[in-house]
């Protein structure tokens, strides 16, 4: 009888990550490859749920994600129209309900706030799945999450060597602009965001030499493909991961000396590429900022319902800053769902930061915890200035990363150890029990 455990449940979630990696690097909305991913990780996440109980999961965490769904459901429930007066300005009353003007909706596109809310669910599935997994299986996901890299990277490789501006048209339903990525800085996010993996890797996995041809090959990528936030970023992810990781690692110190004679050169060439680079002109992030801040006086209380920010920001814009050009996005995750969800969306997010950095504490034991904790922090910095989010690629290795952090099977693989001790049998060194005989 063979009683090892089932090891399907990590190859499908790890393929659903792969495959997000591959086809979800879009940015607009009604993408099939986002609704193909968001139905594979939803069905995935029950195959893994509808088998016997497995990682317990956190219920402040769990909590979080049901009050997250609610708002959004919440936003496409038909409310009595009185409840709007003096909430909103008149032209964003959401759409009455059936012709009624007696009921209207929080969302002012119910449509858009559908699609937001199945990729919320899609997200929430798969890191919920993944919390489910054991501590080994959730470590095991980890080459799938390279091989997405690996692949984008080799894309951007062969763009970049080619031409400055190599467009790829017709092979997804986005125009491929850098790596699988419709955007050349959601392309860097995805390499920076590795950095901490690729480090552990090397300190911790015993592949030093790799692992440091790996961390060249992403900081070269970050260079070529020249998001000033990806640069900056890159450059700062690399110095933390390894101060932060390398104090329990075996490596040598000559070996973290020449770590960082690396980073040295590599700083003097970012320097140069960000010199030969203007600023935002004044038609930038810090005027979708202003404007954006606008929109959120005047909706705070419900927002305008998610995915609706290009169809509420135009009311806000001056007039001097309307051009043929239209804003997509805030370039400001946050500023953008407080716009969108109101007061509900900012105390959810203030909420997401307690339970994040209350994980700290936790995590610090483990470097694999603390190389996923440094990714989503550094993502959270990005999305300051960009909506990384907002593509199903990053989605889903957020997810991954973030229930990595909150995942309790790696305290309680450590406390087990804790209470072995090592033995030497036969030349062999073996773990047992404290209290057992050799």
């Amino acid at each position: 009888m063979n009683d090892r455990p089932s090891e399907w449940d990590k190859y499908i979630l790890g393929t659903v990550l792969f495959v997000s990696l591959l086809i979800g690097g879009g940015t607009a909305s009604g993408l099939y490859t986002d609704t193909l991913i968001e139905i594979a990780a939803i069905f995935s996440a029950a195959a893994v749920f509808s088998q016997t109980p497995g990682q317990r999961i956190p219920r402040p965490v769990l909590w979080l994600l049901v009050f997250a769904v609610a708002s959004a459901v919440l936003q496409i429930i038909p409310l009595p129209a009185a409840m709007f007066n003096g909430l909103r300005p008149e032209l964003l009353l959401g759409d009455p309900w059936v012709g009624e003007s007696r009921f209207r909706f929080i969302s002012v596109g119910v449509g858009r706030t559908v699609e937001s809310l199945l990729y919320l669910l899609a997200a929430a599935a798969f890191f919920l799945a993944v919390l489910r997994l054991r501590a080994e299986q959730v470590s095991a996901l980890l080459p799938f999450l390279f091989m997405g890299v690996i692949c984008n990277g080799l894309a951007g490789a062969i763009q970049y060597s080619l031409s400055d501006d190599v467009a790829i048209v017709g092979l997804l339903p986005f125009t491929i602009n850098a790596g699988l990525f419709a955007n050349v800085n959601h392309f860097s996010a995805l390499l920076f965001v590795s950095i901490p993996f690729v480090v552990y890797y090397g300190l911790f996995r015993g592949h030093l030499l790799s692992g440091s041809f790996g961390l060249i090959a992403l900081l070269l990528l970050l260079l070529a493909a020249g998001s000033r936030a990806g640069v900056l970023i890159g450059l700062a992810i690399t110095v933390l991961s390894v101060i932060f990781l390398s104090a329990r690692s075996r490596v040598s110190g000559f070996s973290v000396l020449l770590i960082f004679i690396g980073l040295s050169i590599y700083t003097m060439s970012a320097w140069t590429k960000l010199d030969a680079q203007g600023l935002d002109p004044a038609f930038g992030r810090g005027e979708f900022a202003r404007t954006t801040i606008e929109g959120i006086k005047e909706n705070w209380a419900t927002g305008i319902g998610y995915g609706n920010f290009q169809k509420a920001y135009q009311i806000y814009e001056r007039e001097g800053m309307i051009f043929r050009e239209y804003v997509n996005h805030a370039h400001n995750e946050y500023l953008e769902i407080a716009f969108e969800g109101g007061i509900t969306a900012i105390s959810l997010m203030v909420g997401y930061f307690v339970l994040l950095f209350a994980a700290l504490a936790r995590v610090r034991r483990d470097p694999f915890q603390k190389a996923a904790f440094l990714s989503v922090s550094f993502l959270l910095v990005h999305s300051l200035v960009d909506y990384p989010l907002r593509t199903g690629a990053l989605a889903m290795t957020f997810a991954y990363m973030n229930a990595i952090v909150f995942h309790k099977g790696f305290a309680e693989r450590l406390s087990r150890k804790s209470e072995m001790i090592e033995i030497d049998h036969n030349g062999d060194k073996l773990l047992v029990p404290i209290g057992t005989s050799s």
